[in-house]
């Protein structure tokens, strides 16, 4: 797997895309004639995932069949021979791949065409800014970032790997140290020295690694749906009124869509679309002002995608402002009004909806200061 590790270091001390490689790594060095992988390449670079997709080549040239499970269509019609589509624990279709498109994929798989992936918006760019960042440095990939984010807008950051995304919003959040620069909120300038203080400054963050830092996985639904905000539902001696904690979260259940079994359950027990519900939903609990969006749909299934992305939209109609980091350019292309690509730790350029397209961004992200 070229996993330059020492193979006697604690599992959890590895990132998150080491644990995955160590995981398949397992996987693979048992002497199996069927190999089952489940979103093997969620937390997978590109150039970890050309080397997981060389050794399945390799299985199928020794007979071993391969059944890969993936929410990303891109790799789907990269790897398979054919693909099997299921909705809502029905099958509802098989096709072989080079007859197939993904158009169909996905019409198979949410009832909808492709062109209504992404919701509809009429964005109309504004002067009133909801953030504002200047100059932020924090460590080696965060150097000298400025931006704002316009009330109702949402803002796409893409890059590639490394590019300093999610470095740059958690120091924003808190989260890690800004060493210099100045934030804004509504004017306001905020010093986040803390996750703490960065919510009480209207600020939320939903991370990219949900089960590590996005939710406590053995506890319930409802703890986690409120945990950010304790505040208002307790008393003065700190006394948790339940009733009130149980009404809320049946009230973002309905709204989110999320599917379990009560407020009760423990939300390992979800689907990673839902588990992604609840995050979003222990955020907008918070009436934050900037939410920002780490990976929103990483591991999620299509039609849980569109309607992460119709709650986005809603929060942006709403007059919030929105910061999105997507590794995948179809989705930060069709979801963003406005697109800041970083390089080396630093923002190359932004992009408006209307001149926006995977060329330009990717000769942003690969070039930097040298794309134009």
């Amino acid at each position: 797997m070229n996993l330059d590790i020492d193979s006697r270091v604690k599992a959890r001390t590895l990132s998150v895309a080491q644990q995955q490689l160590v995981e398949i790594s397992r996987a693979l060095s048992v002497n199996s004639k069927v190999v089952i992988m489940d979103e093997p390449t969620s937390s997978l670079s590109q150039k970890e995932t050309d080397i997981l997709f060389d050794i399945i080549r390799d299985f199928k040239k020794k007979g071993i069949t391969v059944i890969y499970i993936s929410h990303k269509l891109d790799e789907i019609f990269e790897i398979c021979d054919r693909v099997t589509v299921l909705k809502d624990g029905v099958m509802t279709g098989t096709k072989n791949v080079t007859e197939t498109t993904k158009e169909e994929v996905i019409s198979l798989m949410v009832g909808r065409e492709l062109s209504q992936y992404y919701p509809k918006r009429d964005y109309i760019s504004n002067d009133e800014v909801v953030f504002e960042a200047q100059n932020l440095c924090a460590g080696r990939l965060v150097n000298d970032v400025s931006f704002q984010v316009h009330r109702g807008e949402i803002l796409g950051f893409a890059g590639l790997v490394g590019a300093g995304r999610t470095e740059t919003v958690r120091a924003i959040f808190g989260a890690d140290k800004l060493t210099s620069g100045k934030m804004y909120v509504c004017g306001k300038e905020v010093k986040n020295g803390s996750t703490k203080k960065a919510i009480k400054n209207g600020i939320a963050l939903a991370t990219e690694d949900r089960r590590s830092e996005g939710l406590i996985m053995t506890l319930s639904v409802r703890e986690n749906t409120t945990m950010a905000n304790y505040k208002s539902f307790s008393n003065g001696l700190a006394v948790i009124n339940h009733r009130k904690e149980k009404e809320i979260t049946l009230d973002y259940v309905e709204k989110m869509n999320t599917k379990t079994t009560g407020t009760e359950q423990r939300v390992i027990n979800l689907s990673g679309g839902n588990q992604q519900k609840v995050v979003i939903s222990k955020w907008l609990n918070t009436g934050a002002k900037l939410f920002i969006f780490d990976e929103p749909t990483r591991g999620v299934d299509v039609g849980a995608k569109a309607e992460i992305y119709q709650h986005i939209v809603d929060l942006a109609d709403e007059g919030h402002g929105i910061i999105i980091i997507s590794s995948e350019l179809p989705e930060v292309l069709g979801i963003s009004d406005r697109i800041a690509v970083m390089h080396d730790g630093k923002i190359t350029g932004f992009l408006g909806r209307e001149e926006a397209s995977e060329d330009k961004v990717m000769r942003l992200a690969l070039l930097g200061g040298e794309a134009g």
